[in-house]
């Protein structure tokens, strides 16, 4: 006797869902943003440090790896400021889980970006943001959440 479920047609993947945590850096009025390389995946858009949650960590782990990865610092991760769920028209999905970050120590180093800038909350609209961050960057340069 066969078991059913072998028969069963396989079910169509959903779009990948990829759990990132993400570090709004904030110091003197200003959030610190990363634009994404040249040779990237949505090229030379602007975002704010961090990135994928590994098995196993928790997303505030996973934050303070990726900032001693990308920036060369140990942050303090505060407290989670807004989660954002969004679906990339290409299929992907992303589960943002954005963190503040007031504390670090060590200099702050480029070591992904094609380059980093320091921003005031409300010139942040000037940048051409991942998709996904867009709704987040008009509350921040409205004074909503910081």
């Amino acid at each position: 006797m066969q078991d059913a479920a072998s028969n069963a047609s396989p079910r169509p993947a959903g779009p990948a869902l990829r759990f990132v945590a993400a570090a709004l850096i904030v110091r003197d009025g200003e959030v610190l943003i990363g634009q994404r390389r040249a040779n990237q995946p949505m090229a030379l858009l602007w975002e704010f440090p961090g990135g994928k949650i590994e098995p196993g960590e928790s997303p505030q782990q996973a934050l303070a790896r990726e900032l001693g990865e990308e920036l060369g610092i140990e942050a303090t991760i505060g407290p989670q400021l807004i989660r954002i769920r969004h679906n990339y028209r290409h299929g992907g999905a992303v589960d943002l889980k954005f963190f503040t970050v007031r504390e670090f120590t060590g200099e702050i180093q480029n070591h992904i970006y094609e380059q980093i800038k320091w921003v005031k909350l409300a010139d942040l609209p000037t940048y051409d943001f991942l998709a996904a961050d867009r709704g987040l960057i008009r509350d921040l340069a409205a004074g909503k959440l910081l």
